[in-house]
């Protein structure tokens, strides 16, 4: 079968399939979740043979077209990268699928939920498998709009105000995106990825213009991927949406933001030092504030939501370190590429055992479900893999993916000691980002402890509570989930204990796709490699010693039972703090005073050139209030009260003017249709006055030369 045909397949199936299994939804339930099944499946196995295709050199190259969609028509393409990354997301949605069946089971809206589910897959895989920055806009927008529905699935308070957040970052880092993609395609004649990377583009005429389009890409790009200061989205939507929609929100649409860093990266600023330089910064702070964010949480989905914040800073470290490296960029793109795989992995696991926690108890607050995991060897084992990969313990699949980023760190320490190398950093201050690096290895490893302990280790402390945990032993999920998540969690511990193999493997595959530099192969279970995993692991259980337990802890008055506390301060809430007072009090504040200054200038000038030069006399047959219409109404409704004053009302006789009433009425309801009317009058001619400032700017730009 031709490549060209399963990638159409792979992308618009699932978006058709959701809307037939919404029809069959209206009919029959369990037959929608076996559609839902299959359909995700089927995704997963044409995905598995573009893969297959691609290790066995038989896949179809060039490209794939569909003319005229949007204008500029969509088109798609295939390679190592895109297969990994395509397949990881179809495997993903099955799983998911899987467990939603019985997650969903006291749900409302269940066929919506499903509905967006298979269109959301859809345009994930359009996402991964795009060769153009328009067509990765196109899908990009179809997957944030699509995604809402699931942050706002219960229809909560809560629930709708995570939402309205996720859909503002997700509106706004789209419509900055979509600037981007206007002063790129201005600059450089095109969006196609591959003719961008055989462009010169930093070393233009346009060079300042692409500087601007890159930035505008990796905000937009960077508001998916949760990278600071955009990661505001991540703490509120997870503990709100549904488990399996939490699980693909971090592990996958955090990656389909990812996906356009690494472009922007590899296509139009490679080997460029500052690049790297503000990636690199931007990764630190996005991995330290995650980790801390994660750390003080009591919340079990809170918590992992922050640590995904966390992870997207380690693999912004990668990107970063790709930059300053230059053409020695091989460990950090292999790095980055593979904790990007991991991270996916990792938390289709950790957010489905939540799911499970969550799907019995109804609760996330440590001291709710403190004891659950009690005598559940299974779910004990599932969480566990994925605490002990996301911690970077040797043997599973963190850890080969942080140590790569690390010896990339070390790698430009050493070039910097031996001078041949000159960047933005000079060696202490390298030192010091690796041993950031190392240090929030350490909080990663303390906050997945917390969780393990309260899970699985404490006991409740109401012990009636306790005892109805400890019944649920064998009957806590059912045999499908229970495949669905045991399935997910081994494969982590596959890629650490043969990293050589699998590890190895998926980054020879991918790194085409990055212009990674052949880098030699890594000992990774040497000495050398070893000491930063277990540098990373002793900070980890001092800082779980000294501040967790004594810090996050508070013993009960009886002295026996442990309550966690939210020691939290609310000023690292960037969105009440900052977001939502600018956005929606001061701008609007700001724009609706310049708004009403114009709005109202022109009246003023009128008026005031009828009160001086052009001095209006009211000629004899003018009304002195009113309209014909509303005198002719006066006339009839006083008409009317004289003859009630001389019957009915004789005692009590009314006097009321409506001539007076109804002028006012009809003024008050000008006045509202004029405000309405110069209002998007208003905001019509800013549009006009922007667009044609911008064709003024190209015309001037392509006559002139400028």
């Amino acid at each position: 079968m031709q490549s060209s045909y399963i990638i159409e397949g792979a992308v618009f199936l699932p978006m058709a399939a959701g809307l037939i299994g919404y029809g069959i939804g209206r009919f029959n339930k369990n037959t929608r979740n076996l559609f839902a099944d299959i359909i995700t499946g089927v995704t997963f196995i044409l995905c598995g043979i573009l893969l297959l295709q691609v290790l066995g050199g038989t896949a179809a190259g060039g490209m794939v077209t569909i003319p005229y969609v949007c204008g500029m028509g969509l088109h798609f393409t295939l390679d190592g990268f895109r297969a990994i990354y395509g397949t990881i997301a179809a495997f993903m949605w099955f799983m998911t699928t899987l467990f939603s069946a019985e997650y969903f089971g006291h749900y409302r809206n269940r066929n919506r939920y499903y509905l967006f589910l298979l269109l959301t897959l859809g345009a994930t895989e359009g996402i991964f498998y795009s060769a153009d920055f328009y067509t990765t806009f196109i899908f990009f927008e179809i997957m944030s709009l699509a995604s809402y529905v699931w942050v706002a699935h219960d229809e909560k308070p809560d629930s709708l105000r995570a939402a309205g957040t996720y859909l503002a970052v997700a509106v706004i880092g789209g419509l900055v995106m979509l600037m981007g993609i206007f002063l790129l395609y201005d600059a450089a004649g095109t969006l196609f990825f591959a003719d961008l990377a055989n462009m010169p583009l930093l070393s233009g005429e346009a060079s300042i213009q692409i500087w601007a389009a890159g930035f505008c890409l990796l905000f937009g790009f960077g508001a998916k991927a949760g990278a600071f200061p955009l990661h505001i989205w991540l703490p509120k939507a997870h503990p709100v949406a549904p488990a399996p929609a939490s699980a693909l929100l971090s592990g996958i649409l955090t990656k389909a933001g990812m996906y356009g860093i690494l472009i922007l990266t590899s296509y139009l600023f490679l080997g460029s030092a500052a690049w790297g330089a503000m990636i690199l910064l931007l990764g630190v702070l996005t991995m330290v504030v995650g980790a801390v964010l994660a750390l003080f949480s009591i919340d079990l989905k809170r918590t992992l939501a922050c640590s995904s914040v966390s992870q997207i800073g380690f693999i912004l470290v990668g990107v970063g370190m790709s930059g300053l490296l230059g053409a020695e960029n091989g460990l950090a793109l292999r790095g980055s590429l593979l904790h990007m795989v991991n991270h996916s992995l990792i938390k289709l696991a950790l957010f489905m055992a939540a799911g499970v926690v969550f799907m019995n108890v109804h609760k996330l607050d440590l001291n709710k479900i403190q004891g659950f995991g009690r005598h559940k060897p299974l779910l004990n084992y599932i969480f566990l893999m994925g605490a002990l990969g996301i911690s970077g313990v040797p043997l599973w699949n963190g850890y080969v993916s942080k140590t790569l980023i690390h010896e990339s760190i070390v790698e430009y320490c050493n070039l910097i000691r031996e001078g041949n190398v000159t960047g933005p950093f000079s060696g202490s201050l390298m030192s010091g980002i690796e041993w950031i690096f190392l240090i929030s290895g350490g909080l990663t490893a303390a906050y997945m402890l917390k969780l393990y302990v309260c899970l699985f280790l404490e006991k409740n402390t109401d012990p009636t509570v306790q005892k109805a945990y400890d019944d649920l032993h064998g009957s806590y999920m059912n045999r499908t989930s229970a495949l669905a998540l045991t399935l997910s969690a081994t494969l982590l511990p596959i890629g650490g204990f043969l990293p050589n193999i699998v590890m190895d493997g998926i980054a020879d595959l991918g790194q085409g796709f990055l212009f990674a530099a052949d880098a030699e192969r890594v000992a990774y279970f040497s000495l050398e490699n070893l000491r930063g995993s277990l540098i990373s692991l002793v900070f980890g259980l001092l800082i779980y010693g000294f501040i967790v337990r004594p810090l996050l802890r508070k013993s009960a008055s009886d002295g026996k039972n442990i309550y966690y506390v939210n020691r939290l301060p609310a000023w690292l809430d960037l969105e009440n703090v900052i977001y939502r007072p600018v956005l929606l009090q001061i701008l609007p504040f700001v724009f609706g005073m310049i708004c009403r200054f114009l709005d109202s200038l022109v009246d003023t000038l009128v008026v005031i050139l009828r009160k001086t030069i052009y001095r209006d006399e009211k000629l004899p047959h003018e009304l002195a209030e009113g309209t014909p219409l509303t005198h002719l109404c006066a006339c009839i409704a006083s008409a009317f009260q004289k003859l009630g004053n001389l019957t009915i009302h004789r005692k009590n006789p009314r006097t009321q003017d409506y001539e007076h009433r109804l002028a006012l009425f009809q003024e008050e309801w000008a006045e509202n249709s004029t405000v309405i009317s110069r209002s998007m009058s208003f905001g019509l001619l800013l549009f006009c006055v922007g667009l044609i400032l911008t064709v003024a700017y190209l015309f001037v730009k392509d006559v002139f030369g400028l």
